[in-house]
């Protein structure tokens, strides 16, 4: 495979920029980047001429997959909602107005973030001290010791091994 050498670090802003657009699998990413910013800031001045500015930040704003005159807005709770649920013709026209063509506004209401945490156990943290063996276990390698010769390696090691365990 062929790669691009690689570019000098003295390189500016623009042409990082320019490489992104030229790049096969980045460019298209920038390029929604780039439109999802431009549709957040018109649908800012749309909202700033309805006199609500103030819902600007707590909107999240995309076009729906498959679509692109369904707009999709995302936001924080209810009340949003139902506020921007009462204003959306006039939405939808200022949006219009400032070149923004788009049919439909679906507005959703994200779900709320989990108020509860996952911790770990207590017990988790603390080193447990070794149990030793249960009695079928112990019985088991007791039976292994009577059938190894006297002077075998693996017995001599089974010995040590019953010795150390703790009950």
């Amino acid at each position: 495979m062929n790669f691009t050498p690689k570019s000098s670090r003295k390189q500016t802003a623009h042409d990082w920029l320019d490489y992104l657009r030229e790049s096969n699998g980045l460019g298209g990413i920038l390029a929604k980047t780039e439109d999802l910013a431009k549709l957040k800031s018109t649908l800012g001045l749309a909202l700033e001429k309805l006199g609500l500015e103030h819902l600007n930040p707590k909107i999240e704003a995309g076009w729906r997959s498959g679509t692109q005159n369904e707009l999709f807005l995302l936001v924080s709770s209810a009340s949003i909602a139902s506020r921007l649920q009462q204003n959306l013709p006039s939405l939808i026209n200022e949006l219009g107005k400032l070149g923004l063509t788009c049919s439909a506004i679906k507005v959703k209401v994200k779900p709320a973030p989990a108020q509860w945490e996952v911790k770990p156990r207590a017990g988790d943290k603390e080193q447990r001290k070794p149990q030793g063996f249960n009695a079928i276990a112990k019985k088991s390698w007791e039976e292994l010791l009577d059938k190894l010769a006297p002077d075998s390696d693996l017995r001599k090691t089974v010995e040590r091994l019953l010795r150390h365990k703790p009950k």
